[in-house]
């Protein structure tokens, strides 16, 4: 009995080791887990990636209420010319005491004119017809050309000042161009930015190689005085070369109906005579200049603060650059005379300028 006792035991203990009995965990040995879902027949979930955040698209320019209502009249012409500085010049201060010792870098300056004229033209005339859906510059007919060599910056021409007016700084011209010229020839250039008639100034008191304005007769009055001279292979010292057209620009519902009228002088006349409200430059400047030619000559409106003192109900003398009076403008739904590069920049920018 003993004998088959031992006998059945010592086969239970063969089967139970044959049989892995106490599975993995009675061995010791540790087995690899496997993927989740394998032990359900179910295929293994692959872990994802968190979700990308959604790219919104870029805002769009704020659409400005203010329109354009009337251009290329012929009266609104608008011609912008290079003068260089004469260093000879009967420089002054701003009290006009005679001021010597100016130094003036003409070799900068006729360098940066012989590129405008030369390799400037076609930048300057492609400018803004990607950005703003219209040439913002035209090339005048006859417009002066270079053809010659232009010498590169020495340590000593290398800064240039020029001195222009906010219709071409606010247009984004300069800003497109000049890092051309800069870059291949190794100048940097200064831009000084007001109206004409500041940025004229700024060169009779010595603090500027070059101006780039829109003021035919205060240009001739410049040169007349003695500030320019003609450059070596020109045949004047007023250069003009680019042109646009001043616009009347005014709020989209356009309560004087200025965008009916048959010229732009019919339709200052109305805006005069139903006294809706305009934002005058004020400021000397070439715009100005012009809006001045355009009002009827019984109004008697000059640069002279007396000759609208009786139009302040309507009439805004702003004495502020072209951005500025824009904004003015849109804010107070009046309307303006512009160059139509700025008025366009302004209008690509969502009524927003610098």
């Amino acid at each position: 009995m003993k004998k088959l006792l031992a006998w059945t035991l010592m086969a239970s203990m063969l089967l139970c080791l044959l049989a892995g009995c106490g599975g993995p965990a009675a061995s010791g040995t540790q087995q690899p887990s496997e993927p989740a879902g394998s032990q359900t027949g179910q295929p293994a979930v692959e872990p994802t990636e968190p979700p990308a955040e959604e790219t919104q698209p870029p805002e769009e320019p704020a659409a400005v209420d203010t329109v354009i209502l009337k251009e290329q009249d012929d009266s609104m012409i608008n011609t912008y010319t290079l003068l260089a500085v004469n260093p000879d010049a009967p420089f002054t201060d701003e009290d006009g005491n005679a001021v010597s010792d100016v130094a003036v870098n003409t070799a900068g300056a006729e360098a940066l004119i012989q590129w405008m004229l030369s390799e400037g033209l076609d930048l300057a005339v492609a400018y803004g017809q990607k950005e703003y859906g219209d040439s913002l510059f035209y090339l005048l007919d006859g417009a002066p050309r270079y053809e010659g060599e232009i010498a590169a910056a020495t340590d000593e021409t290398r800064t240039i000042r020029l001195s222009t007016t906010t219709s071409v700084n606010d247009s984004g011209l300069l800003g497109a161009i000049l890092p051309v010229f800069e870059d291949e020839y190794g100048y940097t250039v200064e831009v000084q930015s007001a109206g004409t008639g500041k940025a004229i100034a700024a060169a009779k008191y010595g603090n500027a190689d070059l101006i780039l304005v829109h003021a035919k007769s205060q240009e001739e009055q410049f040169v007349a005085d003695g500030f320019s001279y003609v450059l070596d292979g020109f045949d004047s010292e007023r250069l003009s070369f680019l042109y646009n057209y001043f616009v009347l620009c005014g709020p989209s519902n356009d309560p004087a109906g200025v965008k009916d009228m048959d010229s732009v002088l019919d339709a200052f006349a109305a805006i005069a005579e139903g006294k809706y409200p305009f934002i005058s430059r004020g400021d000397g400047s070439g715009t100005h200049t012009k809006e001045l030619a355009l009002w009827p000559e019984e109004l008697g409106i000059t640069a002279d603060a007396e000759s609208f003192a009786d139009y302040t109900d309507w009439y805004t003398s702003a004495n502020a650059g072209m951005g500025a009076c824009l904004v003015m403008a849109e804010e107070t739904h009046a309307y303006i005379l512009t160059d139509k590069a700025t008025f366009l920049t302004f209008q690509a920018n969502g009524g927003m300028m610098e």
